[in-house]
């Protein structure tokens, strides 16, 4: 088992997995994560300064979860989130719906794609390991 000094607290705590943070302030951040979900769907058209600010949350925090698809912004308010790939305006997650789509489409093909079997090449056994003499006709 590892311990590790806490991000958030500073607090040493055991690690059980990948987590940053330990148990209380996970519990505390997701404490305020339904705080922020219910402001959201509360005030659908707040931005994410206006939802961090009411909510007493970081920005990046808020971006991350929406990055993670744990929250959906409304498709009025974009904030400067943006598709990875392309860098069209997004409303959660980390592609557009296009590049969602066209990395779909690339995993399928590359599934699909038939493998090419290269044929055996088969050597003569009758010449095996033979001397060989040149015929007058070759020279």
């Amino acid at each position: 088992m590892e311990v590790r000094n806490c991000k958030s607290c500073g607090r040493l705590y055991n690690v059980l997995g990948r987590e940053r943070i330990c148990p209380a302030c996970k519990a505390l951040q997701e404490d305020k994560f339904q705080q922020v979900k219910r402001f959201l769907n509360e005030n659908p058209n707040s931005s994410v300064e206006v939802v961090a600010k009411e909510n007493d949350v970081s920005t990046k925090q808020i971006r991350q979860w929406v990055r993670e698809e744990r929250l959906i912004l409304s498709s009025g308010i974009i904030d400067g989130i943006t598709c990875e790939t392309c860098g069209a305006p997004i409303i959660t997650g980390r592609y557009c719906e296009r590049c969602k789509a066209e990395l779909s489409q690339s995993f399928e093909n590359a599934l699909d794609r038939p493998r090419t079997i290269k044929p055996e090449v088969k050597k003569l056994e009758r010449d095996g390991n033979r001397m060989r003499f040149l015929r007058n006709d070759e020279i």
